[in-house]
């Protein structure tokens, strides 16, 4: 590391001011940075010096992620292997995903920081270090099918109209990698769901084989379009079913979580209330759902219209409503929101109040949204990019509160 720091330092000069390639100082700038903690200090004014920079949280948070990552590969090869019959090991499996999820993951980084090193120089400032998360994040939340150039042109539009002209890292109101899948389902919707998009039925560099027409449905997929919740298996624990890439592996998730949480990166406060606030209310659709399923049920028995029955208990025909609640937890992108996407310090709730709050009327919107418009199944992007515009008003409320009840306190104590 010291030959290195030396060879840093021999060619900084010709990057700073006056220099042949100064025009690429944000660009040795970032990649010094992140290499290397900087050694310059404040001169005036009082600071708060921290042992972590913004850059190091970063890449813990990357590091969280490598888990889901290398698990969303392997099962990427192994939807592909046991769909389409053809013969393979681990290896083989995991070379396949590998190779399959690679691209994207090249695509992300090079667009995504791209624009940011454009838009660093235009401006003159440093890099900034958001997009080294977002850009490992993106080709985790969609589906292994997803064609690269309509990644390339997602990742530019969230880039450019959910983080710069917001003023960038630090400023952005909304969750980066979820503008990027929003932008994706509702831009490209046949890309982003139904039962093509799930399980790739290519052969790359002659691993696995290529099958036309493959179509393989989500367990959420399932319950969305059937009056049948889909009945749980360990399969749904351990990931090993069609999804998006990095999101079916509740354990590799939770190994993430226990990263975050011990070295401190995300608030407790908001992954739990995201859970708990999920939880209820799937509990209560699934009672509601229960009782209308008896009613139904009898009067079906008696001969009655199959349609006005249904008219008059929706719940009971319902395939999402009538799943149990500890199943919406764990399939879907639910898990990995409430952990990777929901603690987002920067659009998120600031106050310690505020977070619980935040991350209860997460789990809840995103039940909702999925037992009542099951034609968004995954009902966690839209929850969170909701309430990524509320979380200010979160913040102002408990403050505004906080502010009230010192004052009585305080008129009190006069009196």
């Amino acid at each position: 590391m010291k030959a290195l720091r030396n060879y840093l330092d021999k060619i900084k000069p010709n990057f700073e001011e006056g220099g042949k390639f100064h025009a690429f100082r944000s660009v040795f700038d970032g990649f010094e940075t992140f290499l290397f903690v900087p050694n310059t200090t404040s001169k005036t004014g009082t600071h708060i010096h921290d042992a972590i920079d913004s850059k190091r949280i970063m890449s813990i948070v990357v590091i969280a992620l490598v888990p889901a990552l290398l698990f969303g590969m392997y099962n990427v090869g192994y939807q592909h292997f046991t769909h389409t019959g053809a013969e393979g090991g681990f290896w083989e499996m995991f070379a396949y995903g590998f190779l399959a999820v690679l691209p994207k993951i090249i695509v992300s980084y090079v667009v995504g920081l791209g624009i940011e090193f454009v838009v660093a120089q235009w401006k003159k400032e440093e890099i900034q270090e958001g997009f080294l998360v977002s850009g490992i994040l993106i080709p985790m939340i969609v589906p292994v099918d997803c064609p690269l150039w309509i990644l390339a042109v997602a990742v530019a539009f969230s880039v450019i109209f959910a983080k710069e002209v917001f003023g960038g890292t630090g400023m952005n109101v909304f969750n980066v990698a979820l503008v990027t899948r929003a932008f994706l389902f509702f831009a490209y919707p046949v890309k982003m769901s139904g039962d093509a998009v799930w399980v790739s039925g290519d052969s790359i560099l002659g691993l696995g084989q290529a099958v036309d027409g493959l179509t393989v449905a989500t367990p959420l997929g399932q319950a969305a379009t059937t009056s049948v919740a889909p009945a749980f298996s360990m399969d749904m624990v351990t990931g090993l079913i069609p999804g998006s890439i990095g999101e079916t592996s509740v354990i590799a998730i939770l190994l993430g979580a226990v990263i975050l949480l011990w070295t401190g990166i995300a608030s407790w406060k908001t992954m739990i209330s995201v859970f708990v606030g999920g939880a209820l209310f799937a509990y209560l659709f699934s009672l509601i759902a229960g009782y209308q399923f008896d009613l139904a049920q009898q009067m079906l028995a008696t001969g009655a219209d199959y349609a006005k029955v249904k008219e008059l208990y929706p719940f009971a025909f319902n395939g999402m409503a009538l799943m149990p609640w500890y199943e919406h937890l764990v399939l879907g992108g639910f898990c990995f929101g409430a952990v990777f996407m929901a603690t987002d310090p920067v659009t998120s709730a600031r106050t310690e109040t505020g977070k619980y709050i935040f991350g209860f009327l997460i789990g809840a919107m995103a039940i909702i949204i999925r037992v009542l418009n099951p034609g968004y199944p995954e009902g966690m992007m839209l929850a969170i990019l909701l309430m990524n515009i509320f979380a200010p008003l979160i913040d102002y409320c408990v403050v505004q509160s906080n502010i009230g009840r010192r004052e009585k306190r305080a008129v009190k104590s006069n009196n």
